[in-house]
């Protein structure tokens, strides 16, 4: 049976949340045809102090969709986007599902042979790719390479001339062009210019449903492979709904998010491309994040609404007060962050720079992605994920056997059942049916405990638990007393296999400006707050942690290097 089975958590949801989310009934393109139709001449985005209206965002996105309807694209058909946070990015996105095909997103910095993989994978028709990626694209083999590749050159979005309302240094203007700047592109390549050039998509063009497939995110899942989680409309509408729920005192064509995060990941993507649009706000892009853009962009559009990731909030925080201003920071009312755990040193820093709340929230790739937050309000308890979403169920089972559920308090696995859980993955009927369990449920593989009144804490991924001595060390857990000395910015625990079997607890960590790295005291502070089991065998100082995009510290990757070091050595 399922101890949570009755929802303890309702009880400390902010006031005005609904335990419920209605039943969607729009679909994504209904989504941006309603926020153009009731917001018109308001702001939709801005980008290097260039904005666009929503009546100019609708327009554009109508234009584009018939240049991809002339391409031969059409229902079901999968169209790559491999672009950075642009304005081209978002008509892109738009513009593919509003002819009833599928956004298949990627990282623009990814190399030819991890863009290959996933090109053999999903079979697209069509890429929609920066300039500086185009020839990668357009040189892949003949069975792999789109009929169409269609290049984006971001300086056509910035603001020269009598646009640059910005008003950035001269200089600050001429390096942001040549960041975006690239070499032309091979011959056959399509303009991404030429594409909008055309008229617009005929009203009557037929629609998608709210069932149909709107994107194919290509996530490593629970386990290490990448694979596309298939997203539906409903999917993604729902989970925009239940971040407007979560948060009632948003104020609709009011709000100006940040889009600092990558749009081609879940998180940028749901919090800035579906849930700021379905508000009316103003989105400003960055390109990719810089402390210097956000606070020259405060200037013009004062934040209200921060979606990021811990390390960001600290770059800001600790840059407002070391500027002696907190000026441009003071208007975020809300931060959600996500991806990692959020120190509570983290929180009291942002929140006594800005005067706004910052709470962490828990979801993945496969529930489009938000699941669990913790409440906007008095009720939040920092050191948890939160509670469980509106509509959204949770139960915590054995992760060796998934079908039994643990005694309420218990460690176990995280299981998610709701409306923003995914279909599957991608033409893989086996892995799809070792995530998503009879009755809908989606195994997470985290490993967590729920207190007796439903906050939720994170434990540690399954995969990546260490074993030693029959013991289990939850690497976050380490990390967590890493990160409290003084001297470490960044640590990352992972588990080394030993000669005479097991593992043994190893750690790297990035030391702050200025520190002198003694390992050995190091270890004496671990051992102040953990178990002898649990303290690090080892502990190596590094200039840089390997992090994704997003800020999250790859543990595989470390993993890797120390492995083979100890090979060469």
């Amino acid at each position: 049976m399922n101890p949570y089975e009755h929802r303890p958590w309702l009880a400390h949801y902010a006031p005005g949340v609904p335990h419920e989310i209605d039943e969607p009934t729009q679909t994504l393109v209904d989504l941006i045809d309603d926020a153009v139709a009731r917001f018109d001449r308001r702001t939709a985005l801005e980008f290097f102090g260039a904005e666009t209206s929503y009546r100019e965002l609708g327009e554009q996105i109508a234009r584009a969709a018939e240049g991809l309807r002339r391409l031969g694209v059409g229902p079901g058909d999968r169209v790559a986007l491999v672009l950075p946070n642009c304005p081209q990015h978002v008509v892109a996105f738009y513009a593919v599902l509003r002819l009833g095909a599928v956004v298949v997103e990627h990282n623009p910095l990814y190399t030819a042979r991890e863009l290959r993989h996933q090109f053999e994978d999903h079979g697209a028709t069509v890429a929609i790719v920066w300039d500086a990626t185009a020839d990668t694209i357009a040189d892949f083999p003949r069975d792999i390479r789109p009929a169409h590749v269609i290049s984006v050159d971001l300086t056509r979005a910035l603001p020269f001339g009598k646009r640059m309302a910005l008003r950035l240094p001269l200089r600050k203007a001429r390096t942001a062009r040549a960041a975006l700047t690239t070499r032309p592109t091979a011959r056959g390549v399509v303009a991404w210019q030429d594409v909008q050039d055309a008229r617009p998509l005929s009203k009557r063009h037929p629609r998608p449903a709210l069932g149909d497939t709107a994107l194919l995110q290509y996530t490593s899942g629970t386990t290490g492979t990448p694979k596309g989680a298939v997203l539906t409309h409903r999917n993604l509408r729902a989970n925009a709904m239940q971040g407007r729920a979560w948060v009632p005192g948003l104020r609709e064509g009011d709000e100006v998010f940040y889009g600092v995060l990558p749009l081609f990941h879940a998180y940028g993507m749901t919090l800035c491309l579906t849930f700021a649009m379905s508000l009316g706000a103003k989105l400003v892009l960055f390109p990719k994040f810089d402390v210097d853009l956000v606070f020259a962009a405060a200037k013009q559009s004062p934040p209200t609404f921060l979606p990021a990731v811990p390390p960001i909030y600290d770059a800001l925080a600790r840059a407002a007060e070391a500027r002696g201003s907190t000026a441009p920071l003071r208007g975020i009312r809300y931060a959600i962050s996500g991806a990692m755990a959020l120190p509570t040193a983290s929180v009291d820093r942002w929140e006594g720079v800005t005067g706004g709340l910052l709470v962490e929230g828990y979801g993945m790739t496969e529930s489009s992605p938000v699941a669990i937050g913790n409440p906007m309000g008095p009720t939040r308890r920092p050191g948890t994920v939160g509670v469980p979403f509106p509509s959204t169920e949770i139960r915590v089972v054995d992760a060796e056997r998934p079908t039994e559920d643990v005694p309420a308090g218990e460690e176990g696995e995280l299981l998610l059942r709701g409306p923003q859980v995914f279909e599957g993955y991608w033409r893989r009927p086996s892995e799809t049916a070792e995530t998503l369990l009879p009755g809908g449920w989606l195994r997470t593989g985290d490993i967590v405990r729920v207190s007796d009144d439903g906050f939720v804490t994170i434990v540690d991924r399954r995969k990546e638990l260490i074993i030693t001595g029959g013991f289990n060390v939850a690497p976050s857990e380490v990390e967590g007393v890493l990160l409290a000395h003084p001297d470490v910015r960044g640590a990352a625990v992972v588990g080394l296999p030993r000669d005479a079997g097991g593992e043994e607890v190893a750690a790297v960590v990035e030391l702050r400006d200025g520190a002198a790295f003694d390992a050995g005291a190091m270890r004496d502070f671990c051992r102040e707050s953990l178990t002898p089991y649990k303290v690090p065998r080892s502990i190596v100082a590094v200039d840089e942690l390997p992090r994704s995009l997003i800020g999250k510290v790859l543990r595989r990757e470390v993993r890797e290097r120390l492995l083979a070091e100890r090979d060469a050595g």
